[in-house]
């Protein structure tokens, strides 16, 4: 983990504590990373409680509540599953915040619509629901990790625009 992903780790538990607020994660190509990130900090059990790596489309469904037709008609990177990934997550956990993320890490995997290093992101708040899709470079690892670091800034970001 670079110094960067445990000061935006840090700075998130501050804000989640700050508010006596939880998060969880919904994470498919980060495969359990951001719940890493934001677990390596010290005093995270009093802001986070669980978090859901959901690889497969059945996982989604079952964890998650995100529906067979939205998977079907737009496929596991997208906007509407990211969206609803986010919700399920935190209505399972109880959780104000939720961050979600599904994405193409490569090397295979993608097409001409959606290339290698496409991750969609959703952060849910106590006010609504934000989302972007970012291209990220690089190879498999470096996918995942910009993706973890995009995660952590856009919930952090979301305290500043909404809460």
């Amino acid at each position: 983990m670079t110094d960067e992903t445990y000061f935006l780790a840090a700075q998130l538990g501050q804000r989640l504590s700050d508010r006596g607020a939880k998060v969880t994660t919904a994470e498919s190509c980060t495969g359990g990373g951001v719940a890493r990130a934001i677990t390596a900090v010290p005093g995270s059990s009093g802001w986070f409680d669980c978090g859901f790596v959901t690889y497969s489309n059945e996982a989604k469904q079952r964890l998650l509540g995100v529906p067979t037709e939205i998977l079907q008609r737009h496929g596991a990177v997208s906007l509407e599953v990211v969206c609803a990934m986010a919700q399920g997550a935190a209505a399972s956990a109880s959780a104000d915040f939720a961050i979600a993320v599904s994405g193409i890490a490569g090397p295979g995997g993608g097409s001409a619509e959606k290339p290698v290093g496409t991750v969609w992101f959703a952060w849910r708040h106590p006010c609504g629901l934000v989302s972007e899709c970012l291209h990220l470079p690089g190879d498999r690892e470096a996918v995942r990790d910009l993706a973890v670091v995009a995660a952590l800034r856009g919930l952090l970001k979301t305290f500043s625009d909404t809460v």
